[in-house]
């Protein structure tokens, strides 16, 4: 399955994609309309089978020509992805014809190996196709570049069938160069030379009409190369965070590419990272396929490297439950974990009791080695509070400055605040720590700063300290 390649707008492929097929239209009836005369003038076989195959050229550059003009209509209600398939119906029919063709030329051959016609010979039926394979190297070059920029497969089937009609007319014109000698020099065999040209030609028809079948069938049919599916999941399967890639189908419709991914995620993903890993999926698939239309479904998956904190966090992301402070102790091998969970502040004590009963049950499923939960039922607030700044208090930022120097690790202490609300104080501030202090340390140091600042000033009711790294120190 070739990648699509779209260096430029949509709407100038379009116009590209008619223009190049009209000029092939316009050149495939020129061509066929000379070699029918000389075909006629000489009674060669060979340039009739010609002139037969340039009217399959010419047919096919039509439907072709039709086909491209319908597959631009965007998706309705009726053909949810496009019209994109009538370019692969197009190159069935056209397959048909090409199939007919070869018989009648295949007939004709036998019977004019056994009962030989005599051959007019001439200067115009080797003009005519030396032009023909002058034009056909040229447009089929053209489609190629146009197919290649759109990923039409009418354009790419045209351009294929065209640069083989460069080696058929090479073959006739051998054909009528030896039954001109062998008329010269009085060589018997070389007059059924023109009906063994003609043969030849019908081969390379058929060997084209057998490839163009294969490759219609496929995508009539959905089929995705193995290769592409191979390329696609090796891509995807470097995104960070992608378990694994559970089904890949792909399905082509003209020069559109559909792509349907199922991914299986770490279950404990936020969503906004799942929407990150699902981008990075996307623009895997954008790489090898430019401008397919990607549908992702994502699967909530317990990883092997899951630990006892991830697989209890599981449990409350699933029911979309808050849930920290959460620690787990070993003891003989059963695990005690304790942690505190936020409910709304108006749901009433049996409801949220009823909750945590059900969320523990699925933790003890969920991992087994677990003996007791103890779960901390905290009101989630849901009001805005009214909060009003006090004026600086030079005696709560004194005392805050002599609980910090009691611990080395806190390089400095600064923006000070103390707030009101209601009857409650509330100090908070940032904190400079080294880099490279473990976060175990950081927390603890951070706690008992809060636990003293309590005591020497029982008045406030809160304390709230951010830690900062030394380099990012910015005062």
């Amino acid at each position: 399955m070739p990648a699509a390649v779209q260096p430029i707008s949509s709407t100038a492929q379009q116009a590209e994609k008619r223009r190049a097929a009209l000029s092939s239209v316009l050149a495939a009836a020129g061509i066929t309309a000379l070699k029918l005369i000389a075909g006629l003038l000489t009674h060669s076989l060979g340039m009739l089978s010609e002139a037969a195959h340039s009217g399959l050229d010419l047919a096919a550059a039509g439907i072709t020509l039709f086909s491209v003009q319908v597959s631009d209509k965007p998706a309705d209600e009726d053909h949810n992805f496009g019209h994109g398939k009538i370019e692969n119906l197009s190159a069935f029919f056209e397959i048909f014809l090409m199939g007919a063709s070869c018989l009648w030329i295949v007939l004709e051959a036998v019977r004019r190996l056994l009962h030989p016609v005599e051959i007019h010979n001439g200067i115009w039926p080797i003009l005519v196709l030396l032009l023909s394979i002058a034009v056909d190297y040229g447009r089929s070059r053209h489609l190629f570049r146009v197919a290649k920029e759109s990923g039409s497969q009418a354009l790419e089937a045209d351009a294929l069938h065209f640069s083989t009609d460069i080696w058929s007319s090479v073959a006739v014109l051998l054909g009528l160069i030896a039954t001109w000698a062998g008329a010269h020099f009085n060589i018997a065999w070389l007059h059924r030379a023109d009906s063994v040209a003609a043969l030849l030609v019908s081969a390379i028809i058929l060997q084209v009409s057998y490839r163009l079948a294969r490759r219609t069938l496929d995508d009539l049919m959905d089929a995705t190369p193995t290769e592409t599916r191979r390329e696609l999941i090796r891509a995807i399967a470097q995104v960070p965070d992608v378990l694994s890639v559970d089904r890949v189908r792909v399905r082509r419709a003209g020069s559109e590419h559909f792509v349907d991914l199922t991914l299986a995620l770490p279950r404990n993903l936020t969503f906004q990272r799942a929407e990150q890993v699902t981008k990075g999926a996307r623009a895997a698939v954008q790489r090898i396929l430019p401008g397919a239309d990607i549908d992702i479904n994502t699967v909530p998956t317990a990883s092997e490297s899951e630990s006892v904190f991830d697989r209890v966090k599981a449990v409350a992301a699933r029911r979309n439950l808050s849930i920290h402070d959460l620690s787990v102790r070993e003891i003989k091998d059963k695990l005690y974990i304790e942690l505190h969970l936020e409910v709304p502040e108006i749901m009433h004590l049996r409801a949220a009791h009823d909750l945590v009963t059900k969320l523990e049950s699925e933790m003890r499923r969920e991992e087994p080695r677990i003996a007791n939960i103890l779960t901390h039922i905290e009101s989630e607030p849901a009001t805005i509070e009214h909060t009003d700044a006090v004026a600086r208090d030079t005696q709560l930022e004194r005392g805050l400055r002599l609980a910090a120097q009691e611990f080395p690790q806190i390089l400095d202490i600064h923006d000070v605040l103390v707030t009101r609300t209601g009857d409650h104080l509330q100090i908070s501030c940032h904190c400079t720590l080294p880099d490279d202090l473990p976060m175990s340390e950081v927390h603890a140091i951070i706690t008992e700063v809060e636990s003293r600042m309590k005591r020497l000033h029982p008045e406030v009711s809160r304390v709230l300290i951010h830690p900062e790294p030394a380099t990012d120190n910015r005062r």
